[in-house]
């Protein structure tokens, strides 16, 4: 994969000073196009043999374009806030926004490569890793970012030599890193774990560009022009308001119309009594098992979800009375904001993610897309299609860091969602929860019951399964919703 990169590619003086001003002048042209128009972002992976002139091509595009606009994160080890997240959280908070270029210098692939050239994971842990971006990469696409990956690469020799160059002059002997001569010592290694991960996650929405770093003239140029030239190429895709056809499989209803949700018997007893009595004991035992040794390996994410007046509020209030204060942050989930709008959609919930030993609860979640989207057209049908297993995939990630993600449907009738909304209207101090939106849902009931069955049917995984609670009786849901968060607990201090 490497061999085009080694024929040492060069270009005169002369050559690249006729070549330079130009291109520099229509990349600058084409990103304040961009800019203009805000339709889409470009990232920049910038990867490759240590030597091969990354830092310098990198300062070269700042040079060459407006640097306001353009936002450059050099990735080194992690530090302890960013290990108490899921691998991919930081790099996610580094994607810019729609209009602006990210260049992540030493990105997702550099920590794996690594490792497995060096020994410390197995070759199954390294795929595994690779197709969670190669996922990961497939909704940035779908979300309209474009994606440019550049391996900057040199021969073994042509690596000596840059090295030895850079040692023989006090100026530059300063760039020259133990790392860097970890690589050289086991150069054949470090290639072939490269070519495997190149050709493993080169697709056809991300594909890897090959750049001979021997020659900084034909590297400069090389760079731009591929960069200059998707860049172009997405712009006039939008131009023409061109988007991939995607087809959607069909989603079938049960013959018998029988669902998850018509299944439940919603209206369960509960009397106050016995509510307050069982409700005290839960809450005791859930505030302990968060204050365990244990858990401070963990972190709990809490998902709410529910029509209007299913008791979302009034059952979150009953958890975090159990928790401390400095434990946990409750996150209303309301539409998107301008400059969430100008993120892939997952954006703004992977940067509220909780530390270990912390509690996040959120009043409505990720799933909007696949229901309040879906229901109200503000997505495509092949964009909440995709959402389930992009919302699979990231659950994942959440789980296996460690994360707890217990996920809560809260069901009521139709005639018992009536009855609490004349309640309200009724009530001064309650006014403020119904507004003319909640009527309008409630007309598209029919609407939202099947993206209901359809989100708990391909999203409950046994990674984080939904708990479907009879909501009728309020006292009911909120011991349900109670006894699974400390069961759910309980048992994951035990494991």
């Amino acid at each position: 994969m490497f061999e085009s990169a080694e024929l040492g590619h060069k270009l005169s003086k002369a050559e690249y000073a006729e070549i330079e001003p130009v291109l520099r002048t229509e990349l600058l042209e084409t990103q304040l196009d961009l800019l203009d128009k805000k339709d889409f972002a470009a990232v920049v992976l910038i990867n490759g043999i240590d030597g091969a002139g990354r830092g310098e091509t990198v300062n070269l595009l700042n040079e060459w374009m407006d640097p306001r606009h353009i936002e450059v994160h050099a990735f080194d080890r992690p530090t302890d806030e960013e290990r108490e997240r899921p691998f991919l959280w930081r790099f996610w908070r580094a994607l810019p926004p729609r209009g602006k270029i990210g260049i992540l210098f030493n990105n997702w692939y550099s920590e794996p490569l690594g490792d497995r050239a060096f020994g410390r994971i197995k070759k199954a842990r390294l795929d595994q890793r690779l197709s969670e971006f190669n996922r990961f990469e497939a909704m940035l696409a779908a979300e309209g970012v474009v994606l440019v990956k550049f391996w900057f690469h040199l021969s073994r020799d042509g690596q000596k030599k840059r090295l030895k160059a850079l040692e023989a002059n006090p100026a530059t002997r300063w760039r020259v890193r133990a790392s860097d001569r970890l690589v050289y010592d086991h150069y054949d290694r470090y290639r072939a774990t490269a070519e495997h991960v190149l050709r493993r996650t080169s697709t056809a929405h991300s594909p890897w560009v090959i750049v001979d770093g021997s020659d900084p003239q034909y590297r400069a140029v090389f760079v731009g022009r591929t960069l200059l030239h998707r860049l172009q190429a997405h712009l006039e895709h939008v131009r023409k308001g061109y988007r991939a056809r995607l087809v959607s499989a069909p989603l079938v209803a049960a013959a018998d119309r029988r669902t998850l949700l018509n299944a439940l018997a919603l209206d369960q007893p509960m009397e106050r009594k016995a509510y307050e009595a069982q409700r005290e004991a839960l809450q005791g035992r859930l505030s302990l098992a968060l204050r365990r040794r244990g858990f401070t390996q963990r972190s709990l994410v809490l998902v709410f979800e529910g029509m209007d007046a299913a008791g979302k509020g009034g059952a979150i209030r009953r958890v975090t009375q159990a928790l401390d204060t400095r434990q946990y942050h409750v996150i209303p989930i309301a539409a998107p904001s301008d400059e969430e709008r100008a993120q892939p959609y997952l954006w703004r919930f992977w940067r509220r993610l909780p530390r270990r030993g912390r509690v996040a609860i959120f009043d409505r979640s990720w799933y909007g897309r696949v229901l309040v989207e879906r229901v109200e057209g503000f997505c495509t049908e092949a964009d909440w299609m995709r959402a389930y297993a992009e919302i699979n995939d990231f659950e994942d990630q959440l789980v296996s860091h460690g994360a707890l993600v217990v996920k809560f449907w809260l069901s009521i009738s139709a005639d018992e969602q009536l009855r609490r909304f004349k309640a309200r209207e009724e009530a001064a101090f309650k006014r403020y929860k119904i507004t003319p939106d909640d009527w309008r849902n409630r007309e598209k009931w029919p609407l939202y019951e099947p993206a209901v069955c359809d989100m708990i049917d391909r999203t409950s995984t046994e990674n984080a399964p939904w708990t479907l609670v009879e909501a009728d009786n309020k006292y009911f849901a909120r011991l349900k919703i109670l006894r699974t968060i400390v069961e759910t607990v309980e048992r994951s201090l035990k494991a």
